[in-house]
């Protein structure tokens, strides 16, 4: 008898999000699921690890799963934990979200669900991180359903290569309004940030980050900014490997000799 594809689901929101109830709601249908989460909401924390503090898991039955804990980690503490000490053998697919907010561009290196993902892909097991571009805890994750699917049946039938995730963002819109999945690159963009300074009662300054997101290539039609605005799913295929391969050979003749 074919064996069920065996899916790990975590996020960045904390286990009892709207968002991974409705993705656990989806992997459940295509596979055995397992969740380890976060027990609170871990937001913008990046590929952050917990090396000065104890780890705590705790069994939970949010979904009526055997096998579902909160963690007192990070999101790639969920998935360093669950792969090496929660479960009995490697998941053949990881899902990360879904998120609430979007982690298009540059926000996939401070984001905590894509981080996760991109763990996995370290693993060595094809992840993907999904997230929604509307922050609202009442945001209607149910428009893009089939098309989620779509992609987890693609990767669980076709894999990734090796070392590759996917980041896939879903613009807000009605289910009648979506046109499709592009997938594309990311864009090129970056946040012009600014820190409010305010004041505590004691007359202390304390600071509040904000900032406007900037696409530096409105008109290029192959990423995933403009995939979003144009009312498609944007799917990146991103990495962990970090190197400026073009820059190799230049740096290597003025700094090698």
């Amino acid at each position: 008898m074919h064996k069920k594809p065996l899916i790990l689901v975590t996020n960045d929101d904390g286990i009892t999000a709207p968002g991974i109830a409705y993705l656990v709601s989806i992997a459940k249908k295509m596979g055995d699921v397992l969740v380890v989460a976060p027990d609170k909401p871990q937001s913008g924390m990046g590929h952050a690890i917990t090396i000065n503090s104890t780890l705590r898991v705790q069994a939970t039955k949010h979904y009526g799963l055997e096998t579902e804990f909160s963690c007192t980690g990070t999101p790639v503490d969920c998935v360093k934990m669950a792969i090496n000490s929660l479960m009995l053998r490697k998941p053949d697919l990881i899902l990360s979200g879904i998120n609430h907010g979007s982690n298009l561009s540059i926000n996939v290196i401070y984001s905590g669900t894509m981080s996760a993902a991109v763990e996995g892909a370290v693993e060595g097991v094809p992840s993907i991180g999904i997230s929604l571009c509307d922050y609202a805890h009442e945001a209607d994750f149910t428009q893009s359903g089939t098309f989620i699917e779509t992609i987890i049946d693609a990767v669980l039938k076709k894999g990734l290569p090796k070392g590759v995730c996917l980041n896939v963002n879903i613009p807000k819109l009605k289910s009648d309004e979506l046109k499709g999945i592009k997938v594309c690159r990311q864009a090129n963009a970056l946040w012009l940030e600014h820190f409010d300074e305010r004041k505590d009662p004691y007359g202390r300054s304390y600071y509040w980050l904000t900032g406007e997101f900037k696409n530096l290539e409105p008109t290029a039609k192959d990423t995933d900014v403009w995939a979003n605005e144009n009312g498609y799913i944007s799917v990146v295929p991103t990495h962990a490997d970090m190197t400026a391969y073009e820059a190799l050979a230049g740096l290597k003749k003025s700094m090698e000799g």
